[in-house]
This record gives structure tokens, sequence and C-alpha cells, in this order.
């Protein structure tokens, strides 16, 4: 008998992701295709959905997307495991956006205005959503709405710290703003957001 000693702590499913993510990265860097195909089909659906929540532009979010796996095959041997490999990917993303943002802002802003459905009702964009069935569709639908009239800066901070759970120093690294900016782009973005969607006034 095994007396005395405690039971054996199984491995949770975030430690069997990154273990797995693990060896297909390293399988990936020495050339193995189909590895880093595995690596594509676990993150598309996150990647494109921070990429479609910061565009609001479907065919955008798409080329962002893909950009930002092209770019990721290309430096596969600059990710040091510091942080998760879905956060090494994120920030690959966030500066897909900001990138295209700088060069066609006025124009995407202009274009996100009497943005459809079509765009929102994507597997992509509930990506980083609650589990179906834990909140009413409609809800999302609203809140996806409101998210897309917010000013670009406030709507950045949103979608990254405040639906993909980002620190407030994770934000401001990834748009390389000011942490103290960070957290007025936050405090702005759920003052309207609150404003949008009718719910009174905003308690910070």
């Amino acid at each position: 008998m095994l007396s005395g000693i405690g039971a054996i702590e199984q491995p949770s499913a975030l430690d069997r992701a990154l273990s797995a993510d693990t060896a297909l990265i390293l399988a990936a860097r020495s050339g193995d295709v189909k590895a880093f195909e595995q690596i594509y089909r676990a993150h598309i659906g996150r990647v494109l959905g921070i990429c479609l929540r910061m565009t609001h532009r479907r065919d955008v979010a798409e080329d962002c997307a893909q950009l930002t796996f092209v770019r990721a095959w290309r430096n596969l041997g600059a990710f040091e495991g510091r942080s998760a490999f879905g956060t090494w990917l994120h920030r690959i993303a966030v500066n897909e956006v900001l990138t295209y943002t700088r060069n066609h802002g006025t124009r995407l802003e202009a274009e996100t205005q009497g943005l459809d459905d079509a765009h929102l009702d994507t597997e992509a964009a509930q990506g980083a959503m609650p589990a179906p069935g834990t909140v009413d569709a409609g809800e999302v639908m609203d809140m996806e709405r409101a998210l897309a009239t917010l000013p670009e800066g406030s709507r950045h901070v949103v979608v990254l710290q405040a639906i993909y759970g980002y620190s407030h120093e994770e934000v401001a690294e990834m748009l390389g703003i000011a942490v103290g900016t960070c957290k007025a782009q936050l405090h702005r973005g759920r003052r309207m957001l609150r404003e949008r969607l009718g719910l009174g006034e905003f308690e910070p």
C-alpha cells in the first residue's frame, strides 16, 4: 500500500494544452508543417476573434489573422516560452491590427458604420465569450454591436482587458501605451458600453 502518500495530482486541461503546444512548437521549429497546421487549428478561433473585435471588419480581420500565423511561422525561433504561446500569438495579432489601422485608420473607422450582423455572427466572434447557454444570445449580439461603436482606443482596451482577460500592464505593452492611459481607456469604454446598453449610470 502507498499509505501516507497523497494522490498524484492529475494534469489540468490547461496543463495538457500547454504541453501539447510545446510538443507541436518543437516539431514545427524543425520544419514540420503538419505540426504547425495543428497549432493553427488550435488557435485560429481566438486570434480571429481578437482581430474581428478590434477591427469589426471581417475581411480585414481575416487578413490580419492570416498574417499573424505567417509571422508566427517565420519567427517560431523567437518564441522563448516566457509567456503562453497563445499570448505570444495574440501580441502578433494586435500588432497586425495596429499596423493596418495606422495605414487605413480613417477609412476603417468610416467603414465600420452600419456594421451588419454577418460580421459578428461567427464562431470566431464568440471566441472568448461565455459558453453557449450561459448567456442570452440577444444580449451577446447587443454587446457586440455596442462594442463596435466605441472609439478605437477604448475598443481595443476593452477587447483585450475586459473580454480576453489581459492585465493593464499586458494590454499597455501590446498597444504601446502607458498603463495609466490603458486604465483611462478601459474606464471610458465601460462607461460608454453601459450607456449604449441602457444599464444606467456607470460605477467604477
